[in-house]
């Protein structure tokens, strides 16, 4: 999981806590002008971002998505899903060119697992509003889609202040790291070597600029369904392991869950995310 060499940044956030830029990967122009650091936030150990539900509005407690290995309560133990816990969890919110604006905090953790996939959500203490009238910030929308294969996507760390530009090569039936087990995760291009620290970055498309996936393990050492060695494995049981390759969990799952009140209702019919 992408948090497991974030220690050794710690310079890098030293550097976040002054605001001073980290200068982005080389990307092309194009999909840096189509994906910025904007509304990206940097976590103590991890990247996270300003999210919105495609019904939010303005008014409501704003959002803040990062991994469930993110949570300040350390690895969510396989089978446990977290809802609607008290949190007091804090990060430094960025602008597009990765200079700190703010710092914004949670209040609650709306939703958290590691079974099925890898997500923490939390709410925070002001609105999406009052973030637009402080510093401008415009949340990311999480697609209701199914992300597709070979779409052009962006991962950029808040932790880093850097952008990883790459494409989607396919999609893991199961994915399998230690006690842990994610359903159909997005399998990035060979080239796409996230690092550690770039855990609960936004997946964003370069077309549409909507969020579609959040970053969260790579395989390291070439180990098989060990930590930080995740392993494929497919419908028959088959296991592949693919040393290098990087991966990140779905987000239109939280699009099923909705309510008409704009809360997640695990009870909805047709709702993909893990239930307790």
């Amino acid at each position: 999981m992408r948090l497991q060499r974030a220690l050794v940044a710690l310079a890098a956030a030293a550097v976040a806590v002054l605001g001073t830029t980290v200068p982005a990967q080389a990307a092309t122009p194009a999909a840096l002008d189509a994906v910025t650091l904007a509304n990206t936030i940097a976590l103590s150990n991890c990247s996270a971002s300003l999210v919105r539900f495609p019904t939010s509005v303005s008014t409501d407690s704003a959002m803040m998505l990062t991994n469930g290995h993110c949570y300040e309560g350390g690895f969510i133990d396989d089978g446990v899903v977290i809802q609607n816990r008290a949190s007091t969890r804090s990060g430094t919110l960025l602008n597009s060119a990765g200079n700190a604006l703010g710092t914004v905090r949670a209040n609650r953790v709306l939703y958290a697992t590691m079974t099925g996939t890898d997500v923490t959500l939390y709410r925070l203490n002001t609105t999406f509003a009052a973030l637009s009238s402080s510093y401008g910030a415009t949340p990311l929308t999480i697609s209701a889609a199914h992300p597709a294969a070979g779409t052009s996507i962006a991962i950029p760390s808040g932790y880093w202040r850097e952008i990883w530009n790459c494409s989607i090569d396919g999609f893991v039936t199961a994915l399998r790291e230690d006690e842990w087990t994610w359903t159909d995760s997005i399998r990035y291009d060979a080239d796409c070597d996230t690092i550690g620290g770039t855990s609960g970055s936004p997946i964003v498309s370069e077309a549409t600029g909507q969020l579609i996936g959040i970053n969260n393990t790579g395989n390291e050492d070439g180990d098989t369904c060990t930590l930080n060695n995740p392993c494929e494995v497919d419908a028959s049981g088959n296991v592949t392991v693919l040393k290098g390759r990087s991966y990140g969990q779905e987000t239109y799952w939280f699009t099923t869950c909705v309510s008409s009140t704009r809360t997640i209702d695990l009870t909805i019919s047709g709702c993909l995310l893990t239930k307790p």
